[in-house]
């Protein structure tokens, strides 16, 4: 009895196929371009996952920034003083911080200065 292979091919493509649908053209039709296009584009997802890391970091730190200097003070010299006055907070939660709640962010600002 012979046996055929077919099968597990068959599964390997229409998984490429399903990972491809919504591909311009013969991107999400022919397997073989189909497949070099998932590669390239879950590289690109891989790359965008770490990348999302530091683009939301500089957006932190950008608003932390705006803030301090409404208030009179640098993004360094408010790093440097909240280090020194022993306030441990990130800066995703400063950010937040220095957009919803202006008044607690002065408050954290004034300690910081106090402690310069």
């Amino acid at each position: 009895m012979r046996i055929k292979r077919g099968v597990n091919g068959v599964k390997k493509r229409r998984k490429i196929l399903k990972l491809a649908k919504g591909y311009f053209g013969c991107k999400s039709k022919n397997y073989r371009i189909a497949r070099e296009a998932v590669m390239k584009s879950l590289n690109y997802a891989y790359i965008g996952r770490k990348r999302r890391k530091r683009d939301m970091r500089s957006l932190w730190i950008a608003r932390i920034n705006a803030g301090a200097r409404e208030n009179g003070l640098s993004y360094s010299k408010l790093m440097h003083g909240l280090k020194v006055a022993g306030i441990e907070l990130n800066r995703k939660v400063l950010a937040d911080l220095a957009v919803t709640d202006a008044a607690a962010f002065a408050d954290i600002c004034n300690k910081a200065k106090a402690a310069i």
